[in-house]
């Protein structure tokens, strides 16, 4: 059996190093890696691939840095090349992505069956292009694997029981990852921590693109920078608008490049708590039983907000600041709960591929 796995982002880059170390153990299959380069800077791509010991890509098609609908196009033209000459049985994508959502619109053209891991999200927000990127994911994949019961009765509700598509808890691949490279995990080189700190990133288009939420966002983080250091990674996007639009970060605010996944994991681990607009980052706090302040007004992982892990804030400074003050309190025993499985995503995943050739 071949499957072909698509990937153009970080998150992506976490979810299939779990998935392939499962793959690896079957000599039956054969994975073929495409990167489409959607994430282009080094220290955001070559250096997951290099730590977490996925292998190469066997096709790198360099595609960034264009509109959506540029990006998505070539990615279409390209991947259709690709998947003509692999001929796979399967093709893998991940999450919700623009590389996502070109590889099962070129798989679906060509009638190659299409596995979506992170099936059944929804943010019910349809300004985000991720959004609106799962939602065809979905419509168009022959086996849904969804990391939540949740997400089993948001495809439910969208009459997926009489579709042609089948739909398979297989609980959250992230967790592997995280259970199996946490005892890998490094502290970033010249990194001084001598005392608590949060870890905080801010990426996502809708807060780095408006200059008033994210003037008001820097605004609180600078208030909390007084009180308790604060490490922030800084996306290339956030990095040039906030120079761009003058926006000033607290001198108290350790902005740092974006490390590797090695790094986040043990910058996660050690924290005090998160606070983020990242999707991935939000489930990341909570396998490594932190608090998380998730700065958008929704979010596609409800049944952490439902159960007290996650507190929603949007771009609101008196909010953000609010849940500072009451995240300082938090106890970590409630988060023994488990909402993402077993740790095992990855081998429900390719024993049902394999029962389904």
């Amino acid at each position: 059996m071949k499957i072909v796995t698509i990937l153009g982002a970080r998150p992506q880059f976490i979810k299939a190093a779990a998935v392939s170390r499962e793959i690896a153990k079957y000599k039956e299959i054969k994975e073929v890696i495409i990167h489409t380069g959607q994430h282009f800077d080094k220290n955001m791509s070559d250096i997951f691939f290099n730590e977490m010991k996925i292998s190469k890509p066997d096709y790198n098609l360099n595609i960034n840095g264009l509109s959506h609908g540029a990006m998505t196009g070539q990615m279409l033209e390209k991947l259709e090349e690709v998947l003509l000459e692999e001929q796979p049985d399967w093709v893998m994508v991940y999450g919700d992505t623009n590389s996502t959502l070109a590889g099962a619109l070129a798989a679906s053209k060509l009638h190659i069956k299409i596995a979506h891991i992170e099936a059944g999200l929804r943010s019910f927000n349809m300004k985000m292009p991720e959004e609106i990127n799962r939602i065809l994911t979905d419509r168009v994949s022959s086996i849904l694997f969804c990391p939540t019961q949740s997400a089993i009765e948001n495809l439910q509700k969208e009459g997926y029981d009489s579709m042609d598509a089948k739909v398979v808890n297989s609980g959250d691949v992230m967790q592997d990852g995280a259970i199996f490279y946490k005892k890998l995990s490094v502290k970033p080189t010249n990194l001084e921590l001598d005392k608590e700190y949060i870890l905080t990133t801010i990426h996502r288009a809708e807060n780095a693109n408006d200059e008033q939420r994210l003037k008001n966002i820097v605004e609180a983080l600078n208030e909390i920078a007084k009180d308790i250091q604060i490490i922030l990674p800084i996306h290339p996007r956030t990095k040039n608008i906030l120079e761009k639009s003058k926006i000033k970060l607290s001198e108290n605010i350790n902005i740092i490049e974006p490390v590797g996944y090695l790094n986040m994991i043990w910058l996660i681990d050690n924290s005090k708590f998160i606070m983020t607009d990242s999707g991935g980052l939000q489930k990341e706090a909570y396998f490594f039983k932190k608090q998380c302040i998730t700065l958008r007004e929704e979010t596609e992982w409800i049944e952490l907000v439902e159960n007290g892990f996650n507190t929603l804030v949007g771009a609101d400074k008196n909010e953000i600041l609010k849940a500072y003050k009451n995240n300082l309190k938090f106890e970590t025993e409630n988060l023994e709960l488990n909402l993402y499985g077993d740790g095992n995503a990855s081998e429900k995943i390719i024993r049902e591929l394999m029962s389904d050739k």
